[in-house]
């Protein structure tokens, strides 16, 4: 699956809008790490893979600004345990 993710940074998140909902990653910068705080993805588009696609996505960002992170949310925990190619920013 191929989604437009947009990063908001004066929003602290980054979201996708499929079929008319919003999917979203919050997160709070502080310091150069960002703490994920929360990923929603609505239950009428869940099972395609989008929380998945969008915690990459905001893993990349991270990698490429240097920032480190700081997993709160248990999805992104359970993302981190199962692709170790991230561990360069925890």
């Amino acid at each position: 699956m191929s989604l437009t993710i947009q990063h908001l940074p004066e929003q602290s998140r980054f979201q996708a809008v499929i079929d008319g909902h919003t999917c979203l990653i919050e997160y709070r910068l502080d310091n150069n790490v960002m703490h994920v705080l929360h990923t929603l993805v609505p239950k009428e588009v869940g099972g395609r893979g989008i929380a998945a696609e969008m915690t990459r996505f905001a893993l990349e960002t991270a990698s490429n600004n240097n920032w480190r992170v700081h997993p709160v949310c248990s999805y992104t925990v359970a993302y981190l345990k199962r692709h170790p190619e991230y561990t360069n920013v925890i």
